[in-house]
C-alpha cells in the first residue's frame, strides 16, 4: 500500500448518452482531457456510458452490447488516455465473460495499467430498471485499488443505496466514495418512485457515518428504448467527510465537477468520531443473513 495523498483533485463527469458508442466514448474522452485540464487528478465517468440506459426494457440483442475485457473495444482508448494525462479512471462498462454477463468497472491507474475489475454486487429489478435480465451478480466482492492518487473504492449505482458496501470499502481501506450512476424517472405507475434528494442523501449518510468524501456521477437526457423513456435526472455531486454537498450540477448541465478533497484532514476527522473504534462487528451476526435470523454452528 502506497503512502495516501494528503489531497487530491477529484472529478465526476455528468453527460448525456446517445445510441452510437463511438460518439458516446468520444464525447467522455473530451469531458476527461477538460477535467485534467482543470487539475482533476481521478476522474468518474456515469455508468454504463457507452450506450442508451438499454436496462429498460428486456431485449436479447442487447447483450450484444457486451464485450469481455480482454480486447475490448474501448477500454485499450481509456487507458492510453489515463497514461497520457496522467489520471486515475474507474471506467464502467458491459462484460461478458464466457456464459455470464456483468455490470462492470476496471480501475485504471494514471500509468495506465488496469488494477482490477469489480462487478456490481448489488442488482436491481423494478420497472424501468430491469438488470436482473441482463446482469449475474457480481462475483468479485468488494474492490479498493491502491493508485497513485490514494486508495479507490467504488461501488455501482444500486450499490450506492447500501451502507453495507461503503463501510466494507472502507474496511478495506478506501480514502473516498465513489460511485457512477444512470439513475432518474421512474414509469407510470410506480408507486414509490425516487427522486433526487432520496438519492442523493442516501450517500450523504454513507459520507457520514464512514467520515469520508463521496462523488456520485449520473447521466442526463431523455432516453428511449423500446417502447419506454426515461428522463435521467443528474444532480451529479460531491460530498465532504461531513456528508454537506460541496459541489453539484443540476438536472441539465453537462461536464465535469471538480473538487480538492482534504483526505489528510478526513483522516483526522474520521478518527476522531470513532465510528470505527467503536464498531462491534461481533454482534453483527444477522447482517450475513437474509431473514435476521443469527446463525450459529
Amino acid at each position: 500500500m502506497s503512502r495516501t495523498p494528503d489531497t487530491l483533485n477529484l472529478a465526476v463527469i455528468q453527460m448525456h448518452v446517445t445510441d452510437q458508442l463511438q460518439d458516446n466514448v468520444a464525447r467522455a474522452e473530451a469531458h476527461v482531457r477538460d477535467a485534467a485540464r482543470a487539475g482533476a487528478q481521478v476522474i468518474l465517468l456515469p455508468e454504463l456510458f457507452e450506450n442508451l440506459y438499454f436496462c429498460q426494457v428486456e431485449r436479447e440483442e442487447y447483450f450484444e452490447l457486451a464485450h469481455p475485457l480482454e480486447g475490448h473495444p474501448f477500454i485499450g482508448r481509456f487507458q492510453n488516455l489515463a497514461q497520457e494525462l496522467g489520471v486515475v479512471l474507474p471506467l464502467s462498462y458491459f462484460e461478458r465473460a464466457g456464459q455470464a454477463h456483468y455490470n462492470s468497472l476496471v480501475c485504471i491507474d494514471a500509468g495506465g495499467a488496469v488494477l482490477g475489475n469489480y462487478r456490481k454486487t448489488h442488482i436491481p429489478d423494478g420497472p424501468g430498471y430491469e438488470e436482473k435480465y441482463y446482469f449475474n451478480p457480481g462475483d468479485t466482492g468488494f474492490k479498493v485499488w491502491d493508485t497513485q492518487f490514494g486508495r479507490v473504492g467504488v461501488g455501482i449505482c444500486w450499490d450506492q443505496w447500501y451502507p453495507e458496501t461503503a463501510r466494507a470499502l472502507m474496511l478495506g481501506g478506501a480514502d473516498f466514495l465513489l460511485y457512477p450512476t444512470a439513475i432518474g424517472s421512474e414509469p407510470e405507475g410506480v408507486e414509490s418512485p425516487n427522486n433526487h434528494s432520496m438519492w442523493q442523501r442516501a450517500m450523504q449518510g454513507h459520507a457520514v457515518s464512514n467520515s469520508a468524501y463521496v462523488g456520485a456521477a449520473n447521466r442526463i437526457g431523455t432516453e428511449t428504448v423500446g417502447d419506454l423513456t426515461q428522463t435521467y435526472y443528474g444532480h451529479s455531486f460531491l460530498a465532504d467527510y461531513t456528508g454537506e454537498i460541496v459541489a453539484e450540477l443540476n438536472e441539465a448541465e453537462e461536464g465535469a465537477l471538480t473538487q480538492t478533497l482534504n483526505l489528510k484532514e478526513a483522516r483526522r476527522f474520521r478518527a476522531g468520531m470513532g465510528f470505527f473504534r467503536d464498531r462491534r462487528p461481533e454482534l453483527y451476526g444477522s447482517l450475513m443473513t437474509l431473514d435476521g435470523v443469527t446463525k450459529r454452528g
